[in-house]
């Protein structure tokens, strides 16, 4: 053997020996990731449309024309602006310094591009208007994007959540009735499935039992959709739902656009889009291959569920387990499932009882959301907030339940949390306003619950309402609304790139998740309420480590003057080292701590024996 041929074999053995290494790395770091309970995430919320352009070429998602074809309209904050997959995936160490674990994704699948009535049509760039459940829509890239996506999460030991509908598809089918205008709800007393248009109309659908009888037997005999409303599906839409028997009116309510209100909250179209059937043992089947599809391809770690409560609890009982033990066979044991709820309202009834009722593991905390929010702003004192403590064991699994449960501050559909404190604090100083919202930030990652942020909120994002108002870009904006808009914490606007990593928000938050990270009692402690008041002031909880039994002080003043008091701490806490803030090195006498904070301050105290 030659000298050549002999460097040649030992360099390939020691890239060899490189890749082996590497790849046990890897495998050692998803194993890591695996083994992650759903409460030891920090989630990085994110709408791919608006965080980053990764690849240009794909801003027109494929079509040809104008923004009413493409849905491509940077200036516009109703359509399409470029952020794509590939801009994501290039920007994970920007979130993973953030101190993000987990990556949750508005809708990725195909979308109806436009929809609308005329001079109202709007764009599929949010991700709800699916018409293919399979496929990533052009406009954000492709199916081996979202691969590299994962597998690049994975590789840092970060988790991908997928957002997911199953209440309703994109806006294709339309009723012959109302061919021009909305179609009003009909209910079931008015129009039985037994009639044709009402209950003196022509018989139909012999022998179908109602929606309340779910086997399969029944709903065969339900062979003609047309008992409220006759749905048409325009020319050239024959088909465009994936897969095929979306395409059929037949697993569909049709029985008009819901007013948000009782029997039509769950039977009722989203503003036209197609509401689905979801009592049926077909839809409920074809769902759960759907979903089931996206952990086999991918191996993602989680599903938002969008629409919750307007689709009937027997789906979710029967959906949510299948799911769960499908990724459990696919080596995902900890696959997090968390519905959306949605409310205005301090209501932890509500939200447990889709936990209770329907299966959930997991809802979003809207009740934290209106506690932290009214708190931190000043609006009201913190017993709403201390209520939590109490309200946890409504859910299903109790107090240790609710630690699953992901929190967060504002969200694309309420809004952002800087348009809250303005809402509630109109008059304030920028500077009362940074140190509000950090105060915000510090209930959000040290409080039970997952932590959950909307992106751009570090970077001191406000807008001026919900919805498209709450959507701005990440990279260079051209939505004008959107950059006049001022920012928290900084002189900058959204018309330049907003990813700096010394942002004061973007810089607290992640000292606030390392915090977390190394302290499991901020994680996955019981929570004890420890001073709350009627008005703005102090807030104290102490979080208890699963495994030592120690508490882990945490408070917060929500008010605007600097204050000291007293803490009731565990009498065998013997001293506190800071984790954040001024933390006394010892209490005052045992079970009492004498604690000062500045306006607006928080501190986090480890105590020691």
């Amino acid at each position: 053997m030659g000298r050549t041929a002999t460097k040649l074999l030992v360099t390939a053995a020691g890239m060899a020996a490189v890749l082996i290494g590497a790849t046990g790395a890897q495998a050692d770091t998803l194993s890591d990731l695996r083994a992650r309970t759903p409460e030891q995430e920090i989630v990085y919320f994110v709408l791919p449309d608006r965080f980053a352009n990764g690849d240009p070429k794909n801003d027109h998602g494929g079509l040809k024309g104008g923004p009413l074809q493409t849905g491509y309209d940077p200036a516009s904050r109703a359509f399409y602006h470029g952020g794509d997959i590939r801009g994501l995936t290039a920007k994970l160490d920007y979130i993973q310094g953030l101190g993000a674990s987990a990556i949750w994704l508005a809708p990725i699948f195909r979308n109806k591009p436009v929809q609308g009535a005329s001079g109202q049509e709007s764009a599929g760039y949010h991700g709800y208007w699916v018409t293919d459940f399979t496929t990533v829509d052009p406009h954000f890239g492709t199916n081996a994007d979202f691969r590299a996506l994962v597998d690049a999460a994975h590789a840092r030991g970060m988790k991908v959540y997928m957002d997911i509908i199953a209440n309703h598809t994109a806006d294709v089918i339309q009723y012959k009735e109302s061919p021009t205008s909305a179609a009003p709800y009909r209910s079931k007393a008015d129009y039985p499935w037994s009639r044709r248009g009402g209950p003196s109309g022509q018989s139909i659908n012999a022998g179908f039992a109602g929606d309340r009888d779910g086997g399969a037997a029944n709903w065969a005999k339900l062979t003609d959709p047309s008992f409220a409303y006759t749905p048409v599906v325009p020319r050239g839409e024959e088909t465009v739902k994936v897969p095929a028997w979306l395409n059929d009116p037949i697993y569909y309510h049709n029985r008009g656009d819901t007013d948000w209100k009782g029997e039509s909250s769950q039977y009722g179209d989203f503003v036209g889009l197609d509401d689905l059937a979801t009592e049926d043992p077909r839809v409920v089947a074809g769902f759960i291959d759907i979903y089931k599809g996206w952990i086999d391809r991918f191996g993602i770690d989680g599903y938002r569920i969008d629409t919750a409560r307007h689709v009937n609890a027997e789906f979710w009982r029967t959906f949510i387990p299948a799911i769960r033990a499908h990724a459990a066979a696919k080596g995902i044991p900890n696959f997090h499932i968390f519905g959306e709820v949605a409310t205005g309202d301090y209501d932890p009834a509500l939200l447990a009882s889709w936990t209770r009722n329907a299966a959930f593991p997991a809802v979003l905390d809207f009740a934290f959301m209106r506690a932290a929010v009214d708190a931190a702003s000043g609006k009201t004192g913190t017993e709403t907030l201390a209520r939590l403590v109490e309200d946890d064991a409504l859910y299903e699994g109790g107090k240790a339940a609710a630690l699953q449960l992901p929190t967060f501050l504002g969200n694309h559909d309420a809004g952002r949390f800087a348009w809250f404190l303005r809402q509630a604090k109109p008059d304030m100083s920028a500077q009362e306003e940074l140190a509000r919202d950090i105060l915000g930030h510090a209930m959000l990652l040290t409080l039970r619950g997952v932590p959950t942020v909307y992106y751009g909120d570090e970077q001191g994002f406000a807008g001026t309402g919900n919805d498209q108002q709450a959507r701005q870009d990440m990279f260079a904006s051209r939505v004008v609304d959107y950059n006049a808009d001022r920012l928290v914490g900084t002189s900058a606007t959204t018309a330049t790139d907003n990813f700096r990593t010394d942002h004061p928000l973007y810089r607290e938050i992640a000292k606030l998740a390392k915090i977390r990270r190394d302290t499991p009692a901020l994680s996955r402690g019981a929570t004890l309420l420890r001073a709350s008041s009627d008005k703005p002031g102090l807030f104290a909880v102490s979080r208890i480590d699963p495994a030592t039994g120690r508490e882990v002080l945490v408070a917060f003043n929500t008010s605007a003057a600097p204050l000291s008091g007293k803490i009731a701490v565990d009498p065998a806490s013997g001293g506190f080292t800071s984790l954040a803030g001024a933390c006394p090195a010892a209490p005052q006498a045992p079970g009492s701590l004498a604690l000062s904070l500045p306006a607006f301050g928080y501190a986090v105290c480890a105590a020691h024996p």
